[in-house]
């Protein structure tokens, strides 16, 4: 059986990602539709190597009949269109951050909770959750399960195309102008991106942590366990695609950099990088493009009691977005939707 399924944000950056994603991974779709605002009507966008999608009018689209959506048009005309989806009938795959701590909605990571996926039938949505988290609960996982996780504490190095192709855009033009003695004139970032890093992604809040670090903490609770407490520091670098994240981590009880590499190294979803006479590490010019959640420098942290420091790399356009969002969409026709 075929399913009928929709691209919402099919323009952006991760919406070009799913089209490219459902190809790939040959889901089972007799139907695609491409769907984003007004001004993209007309456009046409890639669906596999030799097909094109003609771009069709979000606001004006008729939900009924669908299958799956997927959803990835920022969270303002998610919080519109997404419900209006499911009343027709279609299990949303949503990638904005409007629905993610809905408790009726589950945010899920395939590799970690696969198990929440049935809770979408209270609301036939289901979230996917922030690139930054996504990448951390598939390495942290396999980990909890064997020593249950205290205390996380995370610094992001993340790439510019997490805020999309206009912040892609901008990181190029300010390179450039460098170059040719251009002032850097921000614009998508608060600051230059260019040959520098920001320690601001979204919105400051009360405490002083960003919407970013906030995320991350109230994800991975949701996600893996409430009881983990998270603290994050979230950093923009000059990077087109990839996020990396140096993660510190204490555990309850004695782990072993040995055991934590084996565990790690039969987790789905991960690679694990280990030659310790080579420089084995991955960086994010080479996870773009690649599906995997790359783990590496694992080492025991002396500072505190059964404490473990890792570097985990992940492009956050596949894993971070249309691929967890594409596993959702196969876990559901291959176990509710028959």
């Amino acid at each position: 059986m075929g399913y009928k399924v929709a691209v919402v944000g099919a323009t952006g950056a991760v919406g070009r990602e799913i089209l490219t994603t459902l190809s790939e991974r040959e889901f089972p779709a007799d139907d695609v539709v491409a769907l984003a605002s007004e001004r993209s009507v007309g456009a046409r966008v890639s669906f596999g190597e030799d097909q094109e999608l003609e771009v069709q009018d979000l606001a004006r689209f008729d939900f009924k009949g669908r299958d799956i959506v997927l959803s990835s048009p920022g969270a303002k005309v998610s919080a519109e269109h997404t419900p209006r989806a499911a009343k027709a009938g279609a299990v949303v795959i949503d990638n904005t951050s409007h629905f993610r701590m809905d408790p009726d909605v589950p945010l899920v990571v395939p590799e970690v909770n696969p198990d929440a996926i049935a809770g979408y039938q209270r609301r036939h949505i289901i979230a996917n959750p922030n690139c930054s988290t996504i990448q951390l609960v598939v390495a942290l996982k396999p980990l909890h399960d064997l020593a249950r996780i205290k205390r996380v504490v995370v610094a992001t190095y993340q790439a510019v195309s997490g805020a999309g192709k206009d912040a892609m855009d901008e990181l190029f033009n300010q390179t450039r102008g460098v170059f040719m003695n251009h002032p850097a004139r921000p614009d998508i970032f608060p600051k230059q991106i260019a040959f520098n890093a920001i320690p601001h992604i979204d919105a400051f809040m009360e405490d002083g942590s960003t919407k970013e670090e906030w995320k991350m903490m109230v994800e991975t609770k949701k996600i893996l366990d409430p009881a983990i407490k998270v603290h994050a520091t979230c950093v923009r670098v000059p990077v087109f695609i990839g996020h990396a994240e140096a993660i510190n981590v204490e555990f309850e009880t004695p782990i072993s950099e040995e055991e934590a590499r084996e565990v790690l190294r039969d987790a789905p979803g991960i690679a694990l990088i280990y030659r310790p006479a080579e420089e084995s590490y991955v960086t994010p010019v080479e996870c773009a493009g690649e599906d995997p959640v790359f783990v590496s420098r694992v080492r025991t942290d002396p500072t505190v009691e059964h404490g473990l420091s890792l570097w985990v790399v992940a492009d956050n356009l596949r894993k971070g977005a249309a691929l967890n969002a594409v596993q959702i969409a196969e876990h559901l026709v291959a176990d509710y939707l028959h």
